[in-house]
């Protein structure tokens, strides 16, 4: 009786070494170049933060933690407090996102899931079209046109809430027409197209056939967006808003002329505020010595802001993907 010998697996079409070692030169030349790119992005970043950290020394040296974060700003005395920069920009960026975020993403759901194609194609045209233009237009709206008419309407609200708690101390007097919310209203005008044209841009990838196993569910227009659109898109939605996030925190013209350069830190927001990239754009040309060391120091702060923010917003991302995964 002649032993059964097991026939191995067929031999592919081709050489039979490994895919690993078997890669055309354009495949390692391509992986080369875009390992090279990545590392030159972190090499970018560090040269930055070390190049600012060095010129910006003798502030953190001589004022220190206090003096930092303290509310004075003199250079006549050289009493350089961030604080009230910080806390500008802060208020001014939360104002934006606030505003801008659920009409960017509305308009996106409205082009992609609702509006038919032949009519959302010229919209989607004017969108972009708005996320091109420069900051400088829109900071000379603002201050020509936009302030002057906003600033009786800022002094009615004011004398509205007068007495009523919180919202006294929020939308009550000073008030001003340039002001921490005008600056926020200009910055959400500025982001709201780019967030809509990113969103739109991840809500198209969802599958067809996601959305039409919910309907055929039973579901509703809106259970299938909630169901089937932003379980699919929300990680590419929060990137989107990452990204107008951080116009908003980096824009210097618009919110110079806007923002009311004034460096205070209220709970009023109809009062004239200063963000660190205002103060920066208005002063640098004029600073010298450890003023000149506070303003790089400032742009600094903003830097490691960002990338907290990023980071934050990036295990947001992660921990949104491990519990879709763990639900489906």
């Amino acid at each position: 009786m002649s032993a059964v010998t097991k026939a191995g697996p067929a031999t592919p079409a081709g050489s039979a070494r490994p895919l690993s070692k078997s890669r055309p030169l354009g495949d390692r030349a391509f992986a080369l170049l875009a390992l090279v790119a990545g590392l030159l992005v972190l090499v970018i970043l560090v040269l930055i933060v070390v190049s600012t950290a060095q010129q910006s020394t003798s502030w953190f040296s001589t004022a220190g933690w206090s003096g930092i974060f303290s509310t004075v700003w003199n250079p006549a005395t050289n009493q350089f407090g961030a604080m009230a920069f910080l806390y500008g920009t802060v208020i001014v960026s939360l104002i934006a996102i606030i505003i801008s975020v659920p009409v960017s993403v509305s308009i996106a759901l409205l082009l992609t899931e609702v509006v038919p194609r032949r009519w959302a194609q010229p919209i989607v045209y004017v969108v972009d079209l708005l996320a091109v233009v420069p900051s400088v237009v829109w900071g000379l709206w603002g201050i020509i046109i936009f302030v002057p008419w906003v600033a009786p309407i800022y002094a009615s609200i004011a004398s509205g809430v007068h007495g009523i708690p919180v919202l006294d101390s929020l939308f009550g007097s000073p008030t001003a027409g340039a002001s921490f919310f005008t600056a926020g209203l200009i910055l959400a005008v500025m982001i709201t197209p780019i967030i809509t044209s990113l969103s739109r841009e991840v809500i198209a990838t969802v599958p067809q056939t996601d959305k039409e196993g919910a309907y055929a569910l039973g579901a509703t227009r809106w259970e299938m967006i909630r169901g089937a659109v932003w379980p699919h898109s929300q990680g590419g939605v929060v990137g989107a808003i990452l990204v107008g996030l951080g116009r908003a925190m980096g824009e210097t013209i618009a919110v110079a002329l806007v923002a009311g350069s004034s460096a205070e830190v209220t709970s009023h927001l109809f009062a004239p505020g200063y963000p660190i990239a205002g103060v920066i754009v208005n002063q640098f040309p004029e600073a010298s010595g450890e003023f000149r060391a506070a303003l790089i120091g400032l742009g600094l702060l903003l830097f490691v802001i960002t990338i907290l923010v990023n980071l934050t917003a990036r295990g947001f991302v992660e921990r949104s993907a491990r519990r879709m995964r763990g639900t489906s």
